[in-house]
């Protein structure tokens, strides 16, 4: 039979499960959670993290139950095949697509990926490879997103899981855009965590693999200027461009002339069957010199448009984070006093109250019956009614109709304040610039959706219309990019749902710029009517210093 004290354990352990269960249930099994999970930036990171772990299942489950379609995997190959059979010349290096024309990082690349996969044969591993390479694309992606607090979560769970073209771009096609946008997304992470080599060295791979990284070069450059000043940004472009230098040294050595022709040729021609946005033109029209200069025009107009307001949101991200420099260790040093003074406080009543224990210990062994027996495992009725009485006198005698109260721990202050949300000063123009070299491109093929998806929830979010009208323009553009072959209607919706997301985000950038102008008015009107009443109590002062001087009020009077 179980002791009295072994049951009272036992039945609080029981009491105490019951609690953390009740309370587990009433904080993260109720609607509140639900709507915290689904609707506030802030809960991203366990967001994301469902993400992730949905993402894999869901792109296992395609690679076993959706067929592989064979486009440029092979073509890779045979490109890559032909460098490793000791050829440096851009021009002979070919494939069943044509000639290659990619810089030499997407070279190495597909290289270690020839090996990996048996000479290009076992598909099925590569199609696993790529799943990694979503994976970390998602990873590195929703990072950005939690530090800008931008986004709803429920906005992200919709794009992710809802896109099949781009679970087809990465598992199902094996093309290389994504492998070119993951090391871009890593450079954006650098940069925002202000580690600026790494960020250049991974920016410069990134355009490495594909050259429509260049998109980003603009923005690029007038972050390298606010954050780092022209002489910094001359060191940075030069690692940049030493990257090139480096990685494309065989080439460079041997057949420089081809090497740069073929994979920087700025004026490649692509066939009009794959276009997604300009189905509707002739292929005459399509291919037309003037027609892709008028398009280069558009994109250097409109980058100018938007230069003042990008350069803008830099400056105002680089002041946050100098301000961020200068609070944070202040608030470290109050963080650390408060913890000491907290420690010191627990330490104080914890001796407090041991005192009191032994104090208390000490009066019951007074109290005490010497014949009172030690083993307690069966109480009598008698010995109960006693041991009441007892601990009634016991009370009696120390004064108190209860045992004394545990002192209650204050709750430590801390103090903090996120500077993550400057991000969004940062985040806004690179995506912003990468999507008018999109809306301006001259083709975009199916594969080119990954060159902006996962930029576009932020870009949308940066608009002053309505959830439907979001939603709309997401649904247009994926419709377009879901349309195959593309029809002359799947690429006027594209163009029309570019259109009205560029608008848009035009639209909030000046509101703000507005907002921003309106709180420097007021501010400076504020410190001019600061300064004036300075000047009135120096002036008052000085009359009042005046009449207390005898001389002056003698020679008044």
């Amino acid at each position: 039979m179980a002791s009295p004290k072994g049951q009272s354990r036992v039945e609080s352990r029981r009491k105490k499960t019951t609690s953390r269960l009740l309370k587990f249930k009433e904080k993260y099994l109720s609607w509140k959670y639900a709507r915290y999970l689904a609707l506030d930036p802030s809960a991203l990171p366990i967001v994301a993290l469902l993400i992730v772990l949905a993402e894999a299942v869901i792109n296992v489950l395609v690679i076993q139950h959706v067929p592989y379609t064979e486009i440029d995997w092979v073509a890779y190959m045979q490109e890559c095949e032909g460098f490793l059979n000791g050829t440096t010349n851009y021009a002979l290096l070919r494939g069943d697509t044509g000639p290659l024309v990619y810089p030499a990082a997407f070279v190495y690349i597909y290289s270690a990926l020839y090996y990996l996969t048996a000479h290009g044969s076992n598909v099925r591993l590569a199609q696993y490879i790529y799943t990694g390479v979503y994976l970390l694309q998602m990873c590195l992606a929703l990072r950005l997103y939690a530090k800008s607090r931008k986004v709803p979560p429920y906005l992200l769970v919709l794009s992710a899981f809802t896109s099949y073209r781009i679970h087809s771009i990465y598992v199902l096609r094996l093309f290389n855009d994504p492998v070119a946008v993951l090391l871009l997304y890593a450079s954006l992470n650098l940069f925002m965590d202000s580690r600026w080599i790494w960020g250049s060295i991974f920016y410069s791979l990134a355009v490495g693999v594909k050259m429509n990284i260049l998109l980003f070069a603009p923005a690029l450059l007038l972050f390298y200027l606010a954050n780092l000043g022209v002489l910094l940004t001359i060191v940075h472009l030069f690692i940049c461009g030493l990257i090139q230098v480096v990685i494309a040294y065989p080439f460079l050595r041997t057949h420089p002339v081809e090497y740069l022709t073929g994979s920087f040729d700025l004026g490649r021609i692509f066939e009009h069957k794959w276009t997604v946005n300009y189905r509707f033109l002739s292929r005459e029209l399509f291919e037309q010199r003037e027609f892709h200069l008028a398009l280069l025009g558009l994109h250097l107009l409109l980058l100018l448009a938007f230069a003042k307001y990008t350069w803008t949101f830099f400056k105002s991200y680089v002041n946050l984070r100098e301000v961020q420099q200068f609070i944070l260790p202040q608030l470290m040093v109050k963080n650390r006093e408060e913890k000491e003074l907290a420690k010191a406080a627990k330490k104080k009543s914890h001796h407090k109250s041991k005192s009191r224990k032994s104090q208390l210990q000490e009066q019951a062994q007074e109290l005490e019956p010497d014949n009172m027996e030690e083993d307690e495992e069966e109480l009598t009725a008698e010995q109960k009614s006693f041991l009441k009485s007892f601990e009634k006198g016991l009370q009696n005698a120390t004064g108190q109709k209860r045992p004394p109260a545990p002192v209650k721990e204050s709750k430590r202050k801390h103090y903090d304040i996120s500077f993550e949300h400057c991000t969004q000063l940062a985040l806004l123009p690179f995506f912003l610039c990468n999507f008018i070299g999109v809306v301006c491109a001259r083709s975009l093929h199916y594969q080119f959706y990954v060159w902006y998806f996962h930029s576009l929830p932020y870009l949308v979010w940066s608009t002053p219309y309505s959830v439907g009208v979001r939603f709309l323009i997401l649904g247009g553009i994926e419709y377009s990019f879901n349309t195959f072959p593309s029809t002359n209607f799947s690429s006027i919706v594209l163009h029309v749902s570019h259109l009205v997301l560029l608008v848009g985000v035009a639209r909030h950038i000046r509101h703000i710029i507005k907002l921003n102008a309106l709180v420097k008015q007021k501010r400076h009107l504020e410190q001019q009517q600061q300064m004036e009443r300075e000047k009135e109590q120096e002036k008052q002062k000085q009359i009042y210093l005046t009449y207390d001087d005898p001389k002056i009020t003698k020679k008044l009077q």
